[in-house]
């Protein structure tokens, strides 16, 4: 299926859209480098910790660490409003098989219509 086609047929709601929670995490992690941006935040907040700055020194550390777990709890929603607004997204995560999309066919439409 192609960006355009998934763009059209989720908003017309005839697309099943899988995404994996664990792949999107770490698909979004290595994306944005969240290990190379969390080792140095945690690195001055236990600087600040060790010259006195106790307090907001670990008030960092707990940031550098809360933030990247935060940020990837919210990969699949994130990661798919992405997939819809950029071809090149849309590509890597359905080739990396974070996201698998299925279109609905008429069978499920009037299966549900009915009630079963």
């Amino acid at each position: 299926m192609t960006h355009a086609e998934f763009v059209a047929a989720h908003a017309r709601g005839r697309v099943t859209i899988e995404i994996d929670p664990k792949a999107a995490a770490r698909f979004l992690s290595a994306r944005l480098l969240l290990p190379f941006v969390m080792m140095p935040v945690v690195g001055i907040g236990v600087a600040l910790a060790l010259i006195g700055w106790f307090y907001t020194g670990l008030l960092i550390i707990t940031a550098g660490v809360a933030a990247p777990r935060l940020i990837k709890r919210g990969a699949p929603r994130f990661l798919l409003q992405q997939a819809l607004e950029d071809t090149a997204t849309y590509d890597a995560l359905t080739r990396a098989n974070v996201m698998r999309v299925a279109p609905l066919n008429d069978y499920d439409e009037n299966a549900a219509k009915m009630g079963g």
